[in-house]
């Protein structure tokens, strides 16, 4: 009798793919914690309002300026991208603001909604031509809009008063009870409260899956498709966000001064925040509230000291923080940290 032929093998089982490894949300939420020093530095603030009771309408300015360069910070610092043009979504805020007050149409928060809506429109309505090119492209077509937005601002004298600017324009009083007064007191108390609520969502933002996709671009865009990342939408969507947050800086301008001029839409203006943003650091958000800081101030007291030559000084002090601390005062800061802590006791030198 033949002998029965063996069974066939048993044919390994197909491979189960292995899941996607979930994200690790652990590093964001530590990277998101309110440290000490943070809290001390929105202290100054508080401690600025008693300090210079006769300054306000000054310090105000800073606050202004420092929420001005937080937007270019979130463009170029996170998102790498060049801009010498971002004075365009700064003045259409500004005119935006200013137009609304005149119409009577309500409370100074209004005005600030629209200016946001208006530079978000038109900063999402550019992107897609800023976008198009490598940054020296970027640089020329940024350049471009804001001086087309600038001549169509001094042609449209009947609208926006050309050269004079737009004069005539009545704040009412914020939230229908705290009227603008003389000493800048309602004006600093608001600039500091929206800067303060502008800043924590942006905080938010960049420590959010969202931010550290921005980091991945900024380092490198080529590989970031091939992890899934849309690129070209992220950076629609931040360089949105920033024109959103010039314009209301640019309407919190108008609404401190009751006044609207064609420098809001200069190209001095975006050289002067390029310049703090880097004086300041780019990419750390405290580093544009710094610059803005420090600007503002050795500006004044160069100014008050020596009005002629005030800005020779000035550019020696910008040249002095490029040779030392190339990394703008946040670079410096973060390097005096690193130092200290390799001197504490028990640590190797």
């Amino acid at each position: 009798m033949a002998t029965p032929a063996p069974p066939p093998p048993a044919l390994p089982a197909p491979a189960t793919p292995a899941a996607p490894a979930a994200f690790d949300a652990a590093p964001l939420r530590r990277a998101a914690r309110w440290r000490a020093g943070e809290y001390a530095f929105w202290l100054l603030p508080v401690v600025a309002y008693f300090a210079f009771p006769d300054d306000l309408a000054l310090v105000s300015q800073v606050v202004i300026m420092a929420l001005f360069v937080l937007s270019l910070d979130l463009v170029l610092g996170y998102a790498g991208i060049v801009s010498l043009g971002h004075a365009a979504f700064f003045g259409l805020g500004a005119y935006a603001a200013g137009l609304m007050a005149q119409a009577g149409w309500g409370d100074p928060t209004l005005g600030l909604a629209g200016a946001a809506l208006l530079a978000a429109a038109a900063g999402f309505a550019t992107s897609f031509l800023v976008l198009r090119g490598a940054d020296l492209t970027r640089l020329m077509v940024t350049l471009g809009v804001a001086s087309m937005l600038f001549v169509t601002a001094n042609k449209l004298t009947p609208l926006t008063g050309g050269l004079d600017g737009l004069q005539g324009v009545a704040v009412q009083p914020l939230l229908g009870r705290f009227p603008f007064d003389l000493y800048g007191r309602t004006a600093y108390v608001y600039c500091v409260v929206v800067l303060f609520a502008l800043f924590w969502v942006a905080r938010r933002i960049v420590h959010s899956p969202f931010g550290l996709s921005l980091h991945g671009i900024r380092q490198n865009a080529l590989r970031m498709p091939a992890l899934g990342t849309p690129v070209h939408a992220r950076l629609v969507a931040v360089y949105t966000l920033g024109a959103a947050y010039a314009g209301v800086a640019g309407a919190l301008l108008t609404q401190t001064t009751q006044f609207v001029s064609i420098d809001v839409l200069s190209f001095s203006r975006s050289a002067e925040v390029l310049l703090i943003l880097v004086l300041g650091g780019t990419g750390s958000l405290y580093g544009a509230l710094l610059g803005a800081i420090a600007y503002m101030t050795v500006h004044h007291l160069l100014s008050g000291v020596n009005p002629q030559y005030w800005q020779f000084w000035l550019g020696l002090v910008l040249i002095g923080v490029v040779l030392f601390a190339r990394d703008g005062l946040m670079g410096a800061l973060r390097a005096a940290d690193a130092a200290a802590r390799r001197r504490r006791p028990g640590r190797a030198p």
